[in-house]
């Protein structure tokens, strides 16, 4: 292991030198990574070096600078610009190279377990979509795909056949302190009870429950927790996984991201946040509104300091403006009180374990959900498609749900996503096009969220959308 050195002959010319210090070594993965066969390094090893590589590295110096307080996807790649990650051959195994690694990621020469765990969760997980959901015929078919998130999650080592225990927790990675702490509050609450907590890994609302249930998990002296955290190639160096998560996930794209949660959760908080925030609910609101859903049990609370109570106020008015009444019935808003959000997810807990035994439903994966094509087929946001969508009342509202997801989703990519990022730069915002009465609801709770600062955690925000009624 050789930390880098920026040592030259006098007169020498200076050279470009790292931002940063760094360190390169050689790492040997553990947990999935450890018994591989020839081939399957072999196929590992071409993964990497081929058309994989940029993004093995971009995520892989996400999950080296775990931690950053940046939500710029650019940034930590502008700080190690000579970062480079190698998977080679080791006789059955594997052997990962880091060149000029981020140096916070070790502590006296040695690579911290915990980061070099989300390390080989990002080879793992890229690895295997490159290998066996590559060319998969199997995707064009909703059963298809819902059987794809199954075998990413079980090849994760996140499936465990125990007692419902498991709450997805969203929200905001850009959340003012108060905020911050009621999370922890009400992660606090939950691990005393003995749940698990999921989230999307980084800081923030993501942050927070995960603190807090760590200090509860500790006095009820529970020793196998589970700290998940899912993410997805496009959103993981804007969001690098907070230091608590002990299982990353990062699924191909946001949507089987989505489905993730909602097939492995067994009851969803929502804190405050911003676009992202408002996409997961969509998307949950546009599953729990079909009728193939109806009779499901699924806790889904929205909750929040006392300060944030408009904040909801605004979600749900803008809930019953272009979904209805019904829409708003499948959650329930509790504000400033962590102890009733706790005791009223463990009874709802309660009662998905009774519904999935009389159903003889996996208390793991949630197959009794129903999701539908259009909802899992990847959204890739363009000037086009944006100005596409179909966002009028006079549709059903699941599928006004759906549309409304994929224009948060837009925004979001045109915040954080390195993609997005790009399109916007080429040409300019995008345009949401639909009723008045809903644009204007939408441009009203868009313009909250900029007022808040829950686009961007640092710095000027300038919008890349425009709302057109």
């Amino acid at each position: 292991m050789n930390e880098s050195t920026n040592i030259l002959p006098q007169g020498a010319a200076v050279p470009f030198t790292p931002t940063l210090p760094t360190v390169s070594t050689h790492i040997y993965p553990r947990g999935g990574l450890d018994v591989l066969s020839r081939e399957e390094v072999a196929r590992l090893r071409d993964a990497s070096a081929g058309g994989l590589h940029d993004l093995l590295r971009r995520c892989a110096l996400a999950v080296l600078t775990s931690g950053s307080a940046s939500d710029d996807p650019r940034a930590a790649a502008e700080l190690y610009p000579e970062f480079d990650i190698e998977v080679g051959q080791q006789d059955r195994g594997v052997r990962i190279e880091l060149k000029h690694a981020p140096a916070m990621a070790f502590v006296d020469g040695q690579i911290i377990a915990g980061v070099a765990e989300l390390l080989f969760a990002v080879v793992r997980d890229l690895a295997f979509t490159a290998i066996d959901l590559n060319g998969d015929t199997e995707l064009e078919t909703s059963n298809g795909i819902t059987d794809a998130v199954f075998r990413l999650l079980r090849n994760a080592r996140v499936l465990h056949p125990a007692d419902p225990n498991l709450v997805v927790c969203w929200g905001g990675h850009s959340i003012g302190q108060d905020e911050y702490k009621y999370t922890k509050q009400v992660g606090y609450e939950l691990g005393l009870r003995g749940l698990d907590i999921c989230t999307g890994c980084g800081p923030g609302a993501m942050k927070g429950p995960m603190k807090g249930a760590t200090i509860a998990h500790a006095k009820q002296r529970r020793r196998r927790t589970r700290y998940i955290g899912i993410t997805e190639p496009g959103i993981i160096a804007a969001e690098s996984p907070n230091p608590i998560v002990n299982h990353l996930v990062i699924m191909p794209d946001i949507e089987k991201r989505l489905e993730s949660f909602v097939r492995l959760g067994h009851g969803i908080i929502v804190f405050p946040g911003g676009v992202g925030t408002c996409e997961e609910i969509l998307y949950l609101l546009g599953i729990l509104l079909r009728e193939e859903n109806s009779h499901l049990r699924f806790p889904f609370i929205l909750t929040g300091p006392t300060a944030a109570a408009p904040y909801f106020e605004q979600i749900d008015k803008f809930i019953r403006l272009t979904l209805g009444d019904e829409a708003a019935s499948l959650y329930q808003i509790i504000v400033a009180d962590p102890a009733k959000v706790a005791k009223t997810m463990d009874i709802g807990i309660l009662k998905v374990k009774e519904q999935r035994i009389a159903q003889r439903d996996s208390f793991f994966f949630n197959w009794a959900l129903h999701v539908p094509l259009d909802l899992q087929q990847p959204f890739v946001p363009t000037h086009e498609l944006m100005a596409g969508l179909d966002l009028h009342h006079g549709r059903k509202s699941y599928e006004l749900a759906a549309d409304l997801r994929r224009a948060f989703s837009g925004i979001v990519a045109g915040n954080v996503k390195e993609d997005g990022l790009r399109r916007i730069e080429a040409y300019g915002p995008f345009e949401i096009h639909g009723d008045p009465d809903i644009m204007q609801a939408l441009d009203a709770l868009l313009r909250a969220f900029v007022q808040q600062r829950r686009m961007k955690i640092s710095g000027d925000y300038k919008p890349c959308y425009k709302v057109v009624g």
